[in-house]
């Protein structure tokens, strides 16, 4: 896939970059601040070919703030739903928040570890790039501390594990195998999340909703 990557660190921008390309993709452009980010993907949009996926880092010039999350949440609202995976170096609810609160799919969260574990990096950027939703698993434990006195309350500690693994951006069958359990007690499972979150079976969206739910409440 065709990727813009934002990051002021130049040792890790080029070993993204290299990472990235050796994992078969490609690095159209990349930017060392958030400006520099919004200027990429609008020359790539100029020329009619936007990225099938941004990556940056959260804390950025100018400000070294949440410069690089702004950045990601203008281009979404200025050039559509662009797939964006977001690295950070601490678990921050109101990053991931705003990232979200904008979003119905297409985004990921994943602390900087992460990229070490090459496979799971790998299948975050793919899942994010058709549309999924990817948060890094610590970051999914923080928050179900905070889960009281909402509708994930109602969930069973079961359902709880699967709809957490749900948030990682796994498939069915990959969560029947961390549980140890079958894919049909997989599906029963995800069956009761979405009822208790009210998600009616029409609705083609279900499984990022409910995780939407889980991260926003």
């Amino acid at each position: 896939m065709r990727i813009i990557l934002a990051d002021d660190s130049t040792l890790l921008r080029e070993s993204l970059t290299s990472l990235l390309e050796k994992l078969g993709h490609v690095v159209i452009a990349t930017a060392v601040d958030a400006p520099g980010l919004v200027a990429a993907v609008n020359a790539a949009d100029d020329a009619g070919h936007l990225p099938d996926l941004i990556v940056t880092d959260v804390r950025m010039p100018p400000t070294n703030q949440d410069d690089g999350l702004r950045a990601a949440l203008e281009i979404r609202r200025t050039h559509g739903p662009v797939p964006v995976m977001v690295l950070s170096q601490y678990v921050a609810d109101a990053y991931a928040a705003a990232l979200l609160s904008e979003s119905d799919g297409a985004v990921g969260y994943l602390l900087k570890d992460r990229i070490g574990r090459i496979a799971d990096f790998s299948r975050a950027l793919e899942t994010v790039a058709a549309g999924g939703t990817v948060i890094d698993p610590e970051m999914v434990a923080h928050l179900l501390v905070r889960k009281t006195g909402s509708p994930i309350a109602s969930l069973t500690p079961r359902e709880r594990e699967v709809l957490a693994l749900m948030a990682e951006g796994l498939a069915n069958q990959v969560i029947a195998q961390k549980l140890v359990v079958s894919d049909a007690a997989v599906a029963k499972h995800i069956g009761n999340i979405f009822a208790k979150l009210g998600l009616a079976p029409d609705d083609g969206h279900r499984r990022v909703k409910a995780v939407l739910l889980f991260l926003k409440t």
